[in-house]
């Protein structure tokens, strides 16, 4: 990759970020050494789970305090374009107009594991053109698809109220790599059952389970609150 773009990046130009990105895409890998080490977070879960209206909801709390988001979404591949279909990004379209904030979409083109091929340069990039927090979505992910754990510093499992019983959540993989777990949509009937069956399961890890509505913002204080925690571990 040219060193010039990637000066343009260190600098902050969004649109050479832009631009790398779409390299790194196309196979090439960005000569970054000295990239400055930004936590990322992880954010996982089944289809349907609300991930990307709660990440929504986290952005809009992170800039109230000032600070820059970059959120990479991992979402599935066209079948006639093999491009991402953008689902996760127009989810988050109310955040277009903020400089503080870039999104990036990002097709899985058949990857298995919940991610894309070029994630974690992607990421790299990312923390290099200074953004405070960065966020990578996974596609929606079944119970083995955990490889957000090679890109991630800390992994959030979201989870739906209709997502099952303690032997659904004790033969789940995914549930295992998770910091935190969290039953969003939690007005909905069903919330307060997963959220027991996930305690049961994760006990003896010790594993925090919050419940979130990322509609009205129910518990994303808390959960932003947590991440601190974690990450100042």
């Amino acid at each position: 990759m040219d060193r010039e773009l990637i000066e343009a990046v260190r600098a902050g130009d969004r649109k050479a970020l832009a631009r790398a990105i779409s390299q790194v895409e196309g196979g090439d890998s960005p000569d970054i050494t000295e990239a400055h080490h930004v936590s990322v977070i992880g954010v996982t879960g089944p289809p349907g789970a609300g991930k990307s209206t709660l990440i929504s909801a986290m952005i809009r709390l992170l800039r109230s305090r000032g600070r820059t988001v970059a959120v990479l979404a991992v979402d599935p591949s066209s079948p006639i374009t093999g491009g991402a279909l953008l689902g996760d990004r127009i989810r988050m379209q109310g955040h277009a107009g903020d400089e503080g904030v870039f999104i990036r979409s990002m097709a899985t083109r058949g990857h298995l594991g919940g991610l894309a091929m070029p994630a974690s340069d992607t990421l790299r990039l990312m923390g290099l053109a200074g953004f405070d927090d960065l966020v990578v979505e996974t596609v929606g992910i079944g119970q083995s698809e955990v490889e957000v754990m090679g890109v991630a510093d800390l992994v959030i499992l979201v989870v739906g109220p209709s997502w099952g019983d303690q032997i659904q959540a004790e033969k789940a993989g995914v549930v295992e790599i998770a910091d935190l777990v969290v039953v969003n949509k939690a007005d909905r009937p069903g919330a307060e059952e997963v959220k027991r069956a996930l305690f049961e399961s994760t006990a003896n890890r010790g594993v925090e389970i919050i419940t979130t509505s990322a509609i009205t913002g129910e518990g994303v204080e808390e959960l932003l609150a947590a991440v601190d925690r974690l990450a100042g571990a």
